[in-house]
């Protein structure tokens, strides 16, 4: 199941000073600060994304790379990097989800090969019964295809949406007879992935890339054209400035922290902690690597749009009762600003360095990335103006604040392709007069190219893709509340039991 990493564009590298990393991983991670509170307008939040796109991304970074070699604090060298595995395999196929298979793997599926094995029951939101925490062993840790899955709550939960679809496909397939035979676990397993596979291209990318660089490769999304030539006969590897650097801007979007459901208050992603201690109990926060509380089963209407909201009371701080909307809650906007508790990650996660900012830049300089100006002008893109290039969070009140990454990094025309490209988000989103808490920002043209690219190389690469079936995919007509669209909503809406 390993493959290799490569280089989009090999010519090109770059290793920064690490001081200068330091300095620019500190102006992109937030001072802590006291949340918004519910129902108050927040200028971080992004207008058009919510929340639960957050975590889709994390899963499909999480089917795409693994990499269990690689040393923050060791450079690695032209012939270290060929021969350096990664142990996702570089396409969307679920590994993550299916694993190796029932026959390998038997424990995370039922007796009959077909179905996935579900974890305990979960309480707390009366809109779905039958919520389920992941399959756990004796020592609470999550019997999965990929235990990234289980790093956070959030995240854990959405793997287990997918095995409720996977459950229900199996059902549907069986019962309408879709096949005209009864169907096989591989049966299931394709019309999953094909789904899959057909809402990241339709529904996550369209929210995440700008609508320019979207059309260039996905003007027909069953037919996608990189723009990149050398791309066009398909990617059977993962380029490492796509995992390393681009498909890293989800880290921007993630809240301080999140409400799960109306049983109780909003949690953070990370409790405080005193120096090597653990959080007081399990209930301090969202993070994983654990056994989910049995009343916190996520609520998804506060994640993403299934139903007109409505009011409703919710347990809030302090424990007391507070009337809110039953409505999703936006993704952080896409910029160069990462929420406070990034900046302290809790050592079952991460450490030395435990700022995630600084770890994504310190691998970037590790694999020797080209700077973002570097691979602007290499897609024919005309590179931001260095007094163009900004850091800080995109709100009016902190417009003032911003500063210059080149001036942080200590370097003229020289930038981080991961910062540059969330800054070039940041800048190219901006415009029309209009205040920038109220601007959707998007991935630009080089964030975007490298993210759609790839996308659209690893489909037209593999050859069990939805593309790759013989004639156009469609998603299941009763998947779909229109008879056409397909999305994360619908997937969610099929694994609770509710057809659109």
């Amino acid at each position: 199941m390993a493959g290799r990493y490569i280089r989009l564009l090999p010519e090109y590298r770059y290793k920064f000073a690490p001081e200068g990393l330091k300095a620019l991983a500190d102006a992109m991670t937030s001072e802590q600060e006291v949340p918004t509170p519910e129902g108050k307008p927040d200028p971080e939040e992004d207008s058009e994304i919510t929340a639960a796109y957050t975590y889709l991304g994390q899963f499909t970074d999480h089917d795409l790379t693994f990499d269990p070699t690689s040393q923050l604090r060791k450079a690695l060298t032209d012939q270290q990097l060929d021969v350096l595995a990664d142990f996702r395999t570089p396409r969307f196929d679920l590994d993550n989800l299916y694993g190796r298979g029932p026959d390998d793997q038997p424990y995370m599926y039922c007796r009959d090969k077909i179905h996935m094995l579900l974890g305990e029951r979960l309480s707390g939101n009366r809109h779905d019964l039958h919520a389920r925490d992941l399959p756990r062993g004796p020592n609470g840790r999550a019997l999965i295809g990929d235990p990234r899955n289980d790093e956070n709550r959030i995240v854990a939960q959405l793997h287990a949406i997918f095995l409720r679809f996977h459950n229900k496909v199996a059902d549907y397939l069986a019962e309408k007879n879709y096949l005209g035979r009864k169907p096989s676990f591989e049966d299931v397993r394709n019309q999953v992935r094909w789904h899959y596979q057909w809402l990241l291209v339709n529904d996550f990318l369209p929210r995440v890339i700008n609508n320019d660089t979207y059309q260039r490769v996905f003007a027909d999304p069953r037919y996608p054209t990189p723009t990149l030539p050398e791309l066009r006969d398909g990617l059977r590897l993962m380029p490492v400035e796509f995992s390393v650097a681009a498909f890293r801007f989800g880290h921007s979007m993630i809240r301080p922290e999140y409400r799960l459901n109306t049983t109780i208050p909003r949690r953070p992603i990370f409790a405080a902690r005193a120096p090597h201690r653990a959080p007081v109990d399990d209930t301090a926060d969202l993070g994983g690597f654990r056994p989910i509380p049995r009343d916190w089963a996520i609520d998804w209407q506060f994640f993403i749009n299934l139903e007109p909201a409505v009011e409703v009371t919710a347990m809030g701080p302090g424990n007391k009762l507070i009337r809110i909307m039953r409505e999703p809650q936006k993704a952080y906007k896409i910029d160069t600003s990462l929420a406070a508790p990034l900046g302290d990650l809790p050592p079952d996660i991460a450490s030395h360095p435990k700022n995630l900012a600084l770890r994504n830049l310190k691998r970037g300089t590790v694999f020797s990335l080209p700077t973002g100006q570097q691979v602007a002008r290499a897609l024919g893109e005309k590179p931001i103006p260095d007094n163009e290039l900004v850091i800080g969070k995109a709100t009016a009140e902190d417009r003032d604040q911003l500063q210059l990454l080149g001036e942080l990094v200590g370097t003229a025309d020289r930038a981080p392709l991961w910062a540059y490209i969330l800054s070039e988000a940041q800048v190219k989103s901006g415009g029309n007069g209009a205040s920038p808490d109220s601007i959707p920002i998007k991935l630009g043209p080089v964030g975007g190219r490298i993210v759609a690219d790839v996308f659209a190389a690893l489909l037209r690469g593999d050859p069990t893709s939805y593309l790759k079936q013989g004639g156009p995919f469609t998603p299941i007509a009763d998947f779909t509340h229109d008879g056409r669209t397909f999305g994360l909503a619908e997937l969610i809406k099929v694994a609770l039991g509710r057809l659109p």
